[in-house]
Order: structure tokens, then sequence, then C-alpha cells
């Protein structure tokens, strides 16, 4: 073929490709980064909706969270919305510019070591043989760096104090809905909960567990069995009306939230409208076990304060007294507080601490 004649060709070609890439691509770059929102801060308080940068690239808060760095879990606070570049941010790069080895399986890594892994950093917490840094032996969320290849870690939280093995022995019967990863991101919305040394947070976390595994027939069960008392839990008030239907404030979740005002106050304190959207309790597993631990840490029970208070100020059988009061203490119902008892002494031998005195109600 005449080279004119074949560039004709490859120009009709060239053109007809064109028109049809118009024609499904709208005018824009492709693979282009939006701008970087502003950067993310530990300290604030971020509520569903809020957009930060981490990095580099951009996310959005599902719902009320603080000291919880953005990463990409399943059932995580927040959403990647993908690259950012440019615009206010300055949350490109982050950790990409540091010079940390990455992770490697069964290789030791000594308290305060960093590690890559999946694109982001990790620091140890504890010695140990290379476990994945995503589980409670490491410091969960990844931070960011400014270059180079330092070895001293900023400062951090304690860890979880259950390991992910520790919690599958706990819960052997779980259902997939009740994850690890969203019982770890639920912890962090209440700094208080589960802090202190060592042996007060596995204590609490294994009272605490003890009451959810009554609860929830050892994590089977998120909505209440009993149907027929379904549409009982809806008490309208001037305040508070039942938006989402008679029979929607059932109990849901761990400790089971129940009662129209109770979703609300939940909802309120956590930064999500459960009044309108109660099934958010039945449908997101942190969100599942965000109200469990709003319950543990703030509401009153018939001894005048919140479970967490509680264990420390009257021991094991006070958290007791703060979820159920008479119903089950002073001989209400025994069988079922020796079933709590029971798991919390058991929870508290996984974990390798004392359980305390007061055990009973």
């Amino acid at each position: 073929m005449p080279r004119k004649r074949l560039l004709s060709v490859l120009a009709a070609i060239g053109i007809g490709l064109a028109a049809t890439a118009a024609a499904v691509v709208p005018m824009t770059i492709a693979g282009a980064a939006e701008a970087c929102a502003a950067p993310y801060n530990n300290n604030t308080v971020y509520v569903g909706g809020n957009r930060v940068s981490h990095n580099g690239h951009n996310w959005t808060a599902r719902w009320w969270t603080q000291y919880a760095a953005p990463v990409a879990v399943p059932d995580g606070v927040w959403t990647d919305n993908g690259a950012c570049g440019g615009g206010g941010g300055g949350g490109g790069g982050g950790g990409d510019t540091c010079n940390y080895p990455n992770w490697a399986q069964g290789a030791w890594y000594a308290t305060g070591a960093i590690v890559r892994f999946n694109g982001s950093l990790y620091i140890a917490e504890h010695d140990n043989p290379g476990y994945d840094p995503t589980i409670s032996t490491w410091f969960w969320d990844p931070f960011t760096c400014g270059g180079g290849g330092g070895t001293t870690p900023p400062p951090q939280p304690g860890g979880f104090p259950v390991s992910e093995a520790q919690f599958n022995q706990m819960f052997p019967n779980r259902i997939a809905f009740y994850s690890y990863a969203g019982l770890v991101d639920a912890a962090r919305k209440y700094p208080a909960f589960l802090s202190g040394d060592d042996a007060t947070k596995k204590r609490e976390a294994a009272a605490f567990l003890a009451n959810v595994s009554h609860e929830s027939g050892g994590l089977v069960y998120v909505e209440e069995q009993n149907q027929a008392n379904w549409p009982l839990y809806c008490r309208p008030t001037p305040e508070v009306g039942c938006p989402a239907g008679q029979s929607a404030y059932h109990g849901r979740g761990p400790i089971q939230l129940s009662w129209n005002f109770n979703y609300k106050a939940a909802g309120d304190a956590l930064g999500l409208d459960l009044l309108h959207n109660p099934d958010m309790v039945k449908n997101v597993t942190s969100v599942a076990y965000q109200t469990a631990v709003w319950y543990w840490m703030t509401q009153n029970g018939p001894n005048s304060m919140p479970a967490h208070q509680a264990l420390f100020s009257q021991g094991f059988g006070g958290t007791i007294r703060s979820i159920n009061g008479s119903l089950e203490c002073n001989g209400g119902n025994p069988a079922q507080v020796q079933s709590r008892v029971s798991s919390y002494q058991h929870f508290a031998g996984i974990l390798g601490v004392d359980p305390g005195p007061n055990l009973y109600c």
C-alpha cells in the first residue's frame, strides 16, 4: 500500500477511536487525583462524612472517631477515597518516603521495631516472632513519617489487651459478623476503655467480654430472639419518638441495645442517627460493638454507676448489678449470675490475669 494511503487509513482509524473514546469518557484526565483534604489530626474528633487526607489518600469518616488514624480494614471507621494530590491537604507521600523494611513472616521483632506492611508502617508494641502487624501484638494504626529510616517510634497508646487468637478461643462459635477487627475499632472510641496497666486492661477486657458473651449467646445472636417482645420497646415522648416503627427498637448487638430512647442516646454519643436507622447496629460490626462499649462506659445501672466504674469499685459483681440489677442480683436469678461469673473466670484465665474479689452480686 502506498505510504500516503497507509497514513490516511491510520488517520481514519485514529479519528474513529477518538470519537468512541469521547462518547464513553467525559473530558477528564484519566487517573487524575483529587485535591487533598485537610490533614488528619489524631486529637481531632471526626463524625460521619468528615474528610481528611493521610498517607497520600483522602478518607471519609463513616461515624464518630478520635485517635484512630485512617487505615482501610474491614468494618473500619474510614473509607478510602483514593490517592490525592495538590490542594490544601499536604497529606501526600507520608510513609512512602521512609526506608523501613518490609515485614517478614517468622522474623523476630523487638519492641519498637517499625516495618512496612501493605503500604503502611506499623510499630511493634511487644517482642514477637513475626506476628501479622494487624493483630493486637502490634500497634494497630500505621503512622506517617517525614523521611529517613530512624528507629525511634513516635509515642503510641497501649495495645489492645486481647489478641485475635485469644478472642477466637473465647468465642469459638461466634458468627462472622462479630469480627475481631470491628471490636478493636469500636474500643478506640472511648480512650478510657481498657486503659491502665496491663493487668487492669486485661481484667476489664475479660469482664466486658464475659458480659457480652452472656448477652449475645457467645457472640452468636445479633438481634433479640423473641420477636413477640419487639413492639414493647417503643416509648414515644415529645423528645424521642419512634420514627423507625413500633417494633424497631428491640435488642441488637453484643449487649442487646433496646428501647427508642437508648438508641437515640447511643446515636447522639457516637455521632450516628440510630433513632432513624436502628438497623445499623445489626448491619455494621463496629457500630454494634460501639453501642456495647457506650453502654459499658456511660450508662448507670441500679447501683448508680456504669459497669466500667463498678468493676474497679465493686468487682465483677458490680458489673452484673449495673447491667441487670435485681433481675439477677440478690437471689433474683443465681443461674444467670453464675453464667456471667464462669465466663469471666474463663476469660481471665485465657488472658492470664487474676479476676479479683467480689465476683458475685
